[in-house]
């Protein structure tokens, strides 16, 4: 942050003051104040790129190009202190092995009423690469399949 300041970059600016904050709130949030560890730091800016375009695409249908352009840029400098998501067939990788896992645990192959298991697993092992819309959709079509 230091580093944008003195650099007069009031987008990174603003955007990584604006991470700090959602950290500080989810450190409050519920009974007792705590720390976040790396994982909960990353899900938090996750969560955050995930509003930002959420937030582009709903100005782009509104007709407001320059506040979806704003949100797009912010969500640049967050994507900058994630990790890099996964491609698909690192996705459909890691949902293999999950089923796999999933079968051990049950003794038989995992059908449709597993799907929760097989998610959970899955989106243990992405640790973040991939957003859940992804992991579920291949995970629909290899338990259907």
């Amino acid at each position: 942050m230091t580093t944008s300041m003195k650099a007069r970059d009031a987008l990174t600016t603003g955007t990584l003051r604006m991470l700090l904050a959602a950290v500080q709130a989810e450190e409050v949030a519920g009974k007792v104040a705590r720390e976040l560890s790396d994982e909960e730091v990353l899900k938090v800016f996750a969560k955050e790129a995930k509003k930002r375009a959420e937030a582009a695409q709903l100005f782009d249908d509104a007709s407001r190009p320059e506040l979806a352009d704003k949100e797009r840029a912010e969500g640049v400098v967050i994507a900058a202190y994630l990790p890099a998501p996964l491609d698909d067939d690192a996705v459909a990788a890691l949902v293999a092995e999950a089923m796999a896992e999933v079968q051990a645990q049950t003794g038989e192959a995992p059908g449709m009423r597993q799907m929760g298991q097989v998610m959970k697993a899955a989106t243990a092992r992405a640790a973040g690469g991939a957003d859940g819309t992804r992991i579920s959709a291949i995970v629909r079509a290899k338990l259907a399949g």
